[in-house]
């Protein structure tokens, strides 16, 4: 409770000082000075309002400035830079923050059309604990994917089954619940491209077309925080 007081109150007192009013905060995930321009700690690390999330930061449109490890690549290619109005430190030595992303198989993690973590997936994952456990958490991401075979529905299900799975298991580990987000992507973001489209038809019988699309049936996890 202290802690969530006292960030509340940097972040009411870096607005008063900006000119930037908790009405103008709410109206985006990230923080913008009176001239539309996104403040940034003296660590270089934008603030967030409380309507941050992982989606809502691949739609606004400072995203690939504050968060471009989270919103998809294709977004970002070519964008012009925002401009950036830097706060002043709010400690005499500012701390910078950390990220560090894993991308497990979700082959690792599950057994094939399945949602629930195997042993091996669950030794991965603990994995992810000792990393978070060496850093002031900020936030984990866990977003999951899956191959193209398959309908689009099932597989956005079955994405953010597999994400839900995952955050269940690191809070089961004691990892803050509000701090592990999830999200689904279903087959919308492959890694295969086209390296597989001769192995022939698309379903769940075709080994070597199951096995071609095994980079794609992926979780990845990113670990924000400071030292």
């Amino acid at each position: 409770m202290i802690r969530t007081l006292t960030r509340n109150f940097i972040v009411c007192a870096v607005l008063a000082g900006i000119g930037v009013t908790a009405a103008q905060a709410q109206e985006r995930v990230y923080v913008i000075d009176q001239r539309g321009n996104v403040v940034t700690s003296g660590a270089g690390l934008c603030w967030r309002t409380g309507y941050w999330t992982p989606s809502a930061a691949a739609s606004d449109p400072a995203g690939c400035q504050c968060d471009r490890d989270i919103v998809p690549a294709s977004q970002c290619s070519g964008e012009a830079p925002t401009a950036v109005v830097p706060t002043p430190a709010l400690a005499p030595a500012a701390v910078r923050p950390t990220s560090g992303k894993v991308t497990l198989a979700a082959d690792a993690l599950f057994d094939f059309n399945k949602a629930a973590l195997r042993p091996e997936g669950k030794a991965r994952l603990d994995e992810v604990v000792a990393q978070s456990s060496e850093l002031q958490l900020e936030v984990i991401v866990a977003v999951g994917h899956t191959d193209r075979i398959g309908g689009d529905r099932y597989n956005q299900q079955l994405s953010e089954k597999r994400a839900n799975s995952v955050k269940q298991y690191l809070i089961g580990k004691g990892i803050e619940a509000n701090r592990v987000y999830t999200e689904g992507k279903g087959k919308t973001q492959p890694v295969t491209g086209d390296q597989c489209n001769n192995l022939g038809a698309e379903n769940g019988r075709n080994k070597n077309l199951v096995a071609c699309l095994q980079p794609d049936r992926r979780v990845d996890i990113e670990i924000i925080g400071t030292r």
